[in-house]
């Protein structure tokens, strides 16, 4: 047996943030050696971050990167570690990892395929290594061979595949395994999705027994520059079996899980299968290190996920996720705190539960000491004993009355707020939209009336209620939290300036069907190991409601626009499959029996006039969670114009199919 030590490290990065992310890193490695690692792997651009966007093309940062590496290097004296950075070769600039053996730098290889799709942008900033290219460069005082790599320490192999390398048809791995590989390593920045680790499970364990290798995978972790969470996922794998997971969504500054693997199990592995490649000295030669691989003891995987895990419930996802970068974004942002206007209704009472559960996730995970000293920068949160007394004093909730706000909602805002422990403030604002109300009505010459004014009567309320907010925000030093869902954001049912006034927007990725049935399991069930909120109950048992026409009118969210189900189909279907009014309508028919073919063909009319007439709105939200491919954010994701024709002619054809 050649039994070796690996271990996969998250670290939570923050673009540019040079010295916390390279203590992150440091901290990661002096983990992996008290823990007797001969090799790590540490995620993709981990020196710089990930996100640095355009920033990349300085070369000052890129310069600046190459220091922090030179000064990284001694810290891994007696092991191997994989580090990533951006290097500039050739007159381009390269997305690489770079391989320090017993505090040397011995090579770096170049990330071949480029993500350029939804939130990624890698072609932007990166190029492609060419496929087989190899070439030399001066680095620190030493010439370094970078590209298409395989490294030979101690007798062995390790090659990589960078992120997105293992997420293609090609992948770099099978020309790796052919010249001999025996350990793969996966330096990502693999953004969270729904159901995501599911498939990264899959190729993790596909190329450790198709190459026949032990492959060693390391997200980064957190909400590392605003939008992107990751879930610092870690998985190590040996000849198609799963050796090895760590927890994801951890609250801590880095996270390490280990395994032992048997260099010759692969090997024997490999000669057991006809159709395995023989490697041959003419092969990809191997940049050769004579660095000694201790040889490790047999021992268990010392890290295991959670149970909830296994199931990949899409509910305890959405709760640890948002929670988690609400955490991230708090802190990183040196807020005091979050202010939520709590309207009784489910969008602000799932904002405000995020961010309690915020921190029922973090005590669990890092204890109370460690939780208090990440938001230290917070004045008087030190002195909290108990996660009653963090939450009072990092959440403060606003129910915010009109004439037209009922008995019902404030009840419920203020028992929601009460059960998760939140500071509650009634503010009437009644009067600040009647003075707007006669000050305009003066100014036009007649009054204003809900039969000819309905709309500008309900907006003004939304907006009257904004400036109140804002300054209670300001005074706390805290991030005000826009509760606009995505469903909303698709059609405009929403006042700029009013309820989507905020720093943050924190749900306006999720769509309002899974979100009044997440508040359901919310109630009732909870996440594992936290419990439900049964408060909750309030909300729930309502009909979701602007509350900004007169009581006695009725008004209810769906009665605007239609069916949450239907809107969010029609979405799907329109905005994320890209398919014409004519489709849409034909694809619903089936899918909602229970309505006319007249109701559903006004329905899809409705929705695609509404996503043309409201993009300008989108383009203004405050920034998001991106948490799955049918995200609107049209920053990083859904491009759309502002200005266009809006299916006049396809919707024309929708008519004419329908009065047929």
């Amino acid at each position: 047996m050649r039994l070796i030590k690996v271990a996969s490290a998250a670290v939570n990065q923050t673009p540019l943030a040079w010295e916390s992310n390279k203590q992150n890193i440091v901290s990661a490695i002096q983990a992996a050696k008290s823990r007797q690692v001969s090799v790590l792997c540490l995620p993709e651009l981990c020196i710089t971050g990930y996100g640095c966007e355009d920033a990349f093309h300085s070369p000052g940062i890129q310069q600046t990167a190459l220091d922090v590496l030179a000064e990284i290097l001694p810290e891994t004296r007696g092991l191997i570690v994989s580090l990533g950075l951006p290097i500039a070769h050739g007159g381009a600039l390269f997305n690489m990892v770079a391989l320090a053996v017993g505090g040397a730098l011995i090579g770096c290889v170049g990330k071949q395929n480029l993500t350029g799709e939804g939130v990624h942008y890698e072609p932007r900033w990166f190029k492609p290594w060419p496929k087989g290219q190899r070439a030399e460069m001066r680095l620190g005082d030493r010439d370094v061979p970078i590209g298409d790599l395989l490294f030979d320490v101690d007798g062995v192999r390790i090659g990589f595949e960078i992120c997105e390398d293992a997420w293609v048809a090609n992948r770099p791995g099978g020309e790796l395994a052919a010249a001999g590989a025996d350990l793969l390593l996966n330096p990502s920045a693999s953004h969270f999705a729904f159901g995501k680790q599911e498939i990264r499970e899959r190729f993790v364990l596909e190329g450790s027994r198709a190459f026949d290798v032990s492959y060693v995978y390391a997200n980064l972790l957190g909400n590392e520059a605003g939008r992107i969470i990751y879930d610092g996922g870690r998985m190590i794998a040996s000849a198609g079996k799963m050796v090895a997971r760590g927890r994801r969504f951890s609250y801590a500054d880095f996270e390490i899980t280990s395994a032992v693997v048997d260099i010759d199990a692969t090997r024997m592995a490999r000669s057991r299968v006809t159709s395995s490649p023989i490697a041959c000295d003419e092969g990809m030669a191997a940049v050769i290190s004579d660095f000694e691989i201790p040889t490790a003891s047999p021992s268990l995987a010392e890290a295991k996920v959670e149970p909830w895990e296994h199931k990949h419930t899409k509910e305890e996802e959405f709760a640890r996720t948002v929670s988690l970068g609400l955490f991230d974004y708090l802190r990183k942002s040196y807020s005091r705190g979050f202010v939520v206007s709590l309207s009784g209704g489910a969008d602000s009472a799932a904002t405000a539960a995020l961010c309690a559960l915020m921190v029922r996730f973090g005590v669990a995970d890092i204890g109370m000491p460690h939780f208090l000293q990440r938001l230290s920068h917070i004045p008087g949160l030190a002195a909290a004993t108990s996660e009653k007394q963090v939450v009072a004093n990092l959440l403060t909730c606003v129910y915010q009355a009109t004439r037209n706000s009922s008995q019902t909602t404030h009840d419920a805002a203020k028992a929601v707020a009460d059960d998760i422990d939140a500071e509650f403030l009634v503010f009437d604002v009644d009067d600040i939209v009647e003075s707007y109300v006669e000050l305009v009505a003066k100014g036009i010459g007649r009054p204003l009336q809900w039969d000819t004014d309905d709309l500008a009567l309900q907006n003004i309320q939304a907006r009257s209620r904004a400036p109140s907010v804002w300054l209670l925000a300001n005074l706390k030093s805290a991030l005000l939290l826009s509760t606009s869902n995505r469903s909303e954001a698709a059609v405009g049912y929403a006042t700029m300036d009013g309820d989507t006034s905020g720093g943050l927007c924190p749900i306006a990725g999720i769509d309002k069907a899974f979100l009044r049935h997440w508040l359901k399991w919310l109630e009732t069930t909870g996440p594992a190991g936290i419990g439900g909120i049964p408060a909750l109950k309030t909300v729930n048992d309502q009909q979701p409601t602007a509350e900004l026409r007169p009581q006695e009118a009725g008004q209810t969210d769906e009665d605007d626009l239609m069916p949450y189900t239907v809107l969010d189909a029609i979405e799907r279907a329109a905005i994320r499959d890209k398919h014409t009014p004519i489709e849409c309508y034909q694809l619903l028919q089936p899918a909602f029996p229970q309505y006319s073919a007249g109701q559903i063909g006004k329905w899809v009319e409705r929705f695609f006039k509404l996503w043309c007439r409201n993009q300008w709105k989108r383009e203004r939200y405050a920034p998001s969670f991106h948490l799955d491919d049918e995200n609107l954010d049209p920053k990083t994701w859904c491009r759309f114009p502002i200005l266009s024709g809006g299916f006049t002619r396809e919707l024309a054809e929708l008519g004419e199919l329908l009065e047929a």
